[in-house]
């Protein structure tokens, strides 16, 4: 990586990444032509980079892959947690070769041109992780230009502008603007995806959307449930008025704070029904804030299909899905609740539950899509509490 100079690029970059420390790293332009700024973070998982593009808790972030090999299976139209993608770009060591996947319907790439989102291929992403992993998860520019003419020092400007994610609500911008009623269950090889059905005699989970992934509300299906979505800005009367038998709060991007000022309110009030209640990820993050504790931003995020979490009851550890970039601060839970699952990388918080009323929530993804399923425990157990 070099200091921003107006200069030439490369012979041959299409495509540049430009951090607000002055940092560029010149490489190869593929999907969408255009300019983008946003955290730069890593992730690690091995497959499912359609998910993970997809999932609403990546909006405003540039995902640097540390999996040389993206792009190798495709891409295909079931293989989405939402129906666009909600990372503003990605970067990548090795450039998208042809698809070999017998459920690839088009190549990585142009299926990146055409939900207008910017890759970069050519990275040296080992180093560019090493920064992050030093250095904190930075505010930067992607762009790409097939004359490969770039303004650095405009580029640089734009990252340094960029206000960052902690005081930021994305939920706002991700969230459903209706109600609607979830249907299908879980994906199945030759099969496709389950139908929900009898699921009026089922026990009613109405879930608040602040950027869910759509195998969430799968699981939950599969467990049992019958789910209505409810937007993030979703008031304590609109959800009692669906008669829940649970609720669950979602995963989401942004910080939690700027999302709590009008969601910690109402969780507040759904916790005095003493419905039982679900919380993943920022759903945990804004569960935690409802009955005291702070959350705080943390200095690279946990992104990845291998986060192991040592789960408080019997010692067993757990494999998960991880994609966050605020966290409880243990420290700060109130007596009423008790600390269920911690991060074996950092010791983080990563569960609890409230021994005065029926919630609980984890951080991780126990939904996995992608990653390993050791937590799928997690949707028998609520729905199960519902019966």
């Amino acid at each position: 990586m070099a200091d921003a100079k107006p200069i030439a690029a490369p012979e041959g970059a299409t495509g540049v990444l430009v951090l607000a420390s002055g940092d560029v790293a010149w490489g190869r332009g593929f999907g969408a032509e255009g300019v983008a700024v946003g955290e730069v973070c890593f992730h690690t998982a091995m497959t499912g980079y359609q998910e993970v593009m997809t999932d609403p808790s990546f909006a405003g972030q540039i995902i640097t892959f540390t999996f040389p090999h993206i792009g190798n299976v495709g891409a295909n139209p079931e293989d989405l947690e939402a129906n666009d993608p909600h990372a503003l770009g990605i970067i990548v060591r090795e450039d998208v070769t042809e698809p070999s996947n017998f459920r690839s319907v088009e190549r990585l790439d142009s299926w990146m041109k055409t939900h207008d989102r910017i890759g970069l291929a050519g990275v040296d992403t080992r180093a560019l992780t090493r920064r992050i992993r030093t250095g904190g998860a930075p505010n930067g520019v992607i762009a790409h230009s097939a004359t490969g003419e770039f303004d650095i020092p405009k580029l640089l400007e734009m990252a340094r502008a960029w206000p960052g994610l902690e005081g930021m609500d994305l939920a706002i911008e991700v969230t459903t603007e209706t109600h609607y009623g979830w249907e299908g269950g879980i994906w199945r090889l030759g099969f496709g995806y389950d139908n929900a059905s009898g699921a009026e005699a089922r026990p009613h989970v109405v879930a608040i959307d602040y950027g869910a992934k759509r195998n969430i509300y799968r699981n939950l299906v599969k467990a049992g449930a019958k789910v209505s979505v409810l937007p993030a800005t979703a008031t304590f009367d609109q959800v009692m008025a669906l008669k829940p038998d649970g609720i669950f709060l979602s995963n989401g991007p942004g910080d939690p704070a700027a999302t709590g000022e009008y969601a910690v309110p109402v969780i507040r009030q759904l916790l005095e029904t003493r419905i039982p209640l679900f919380g993943i990820c920022l759903g945990h993050q804004l569960l935690g804030l409802a009955v005291g504790a702070e959350t705080t931003k943390m200095f690279q995020g946990h992104r990845g299909a291998n986060h192991p979490v040592k789960r408080l009851s019997d010692g067993a550890v757990e494999i998960t899905s991880m994609n966050h970039g605020f966290a409880v601060m243990s420290e700060t839970l109130p007596a009423t609740a008790r600390e269920t699952h911690v991060s074996l990388f950092d010791g983080s918080n990563a569960g609890f539950e409230l021994t005065d009323r029926p919630a609980f929530s984890v951080q991780y993804h126990p939904e996995a899509s992608p990653g390993p399923q050791d937590s799928l425990y997690l949707f028998e157990k609520f729905v199960g509490s519902l019966l």
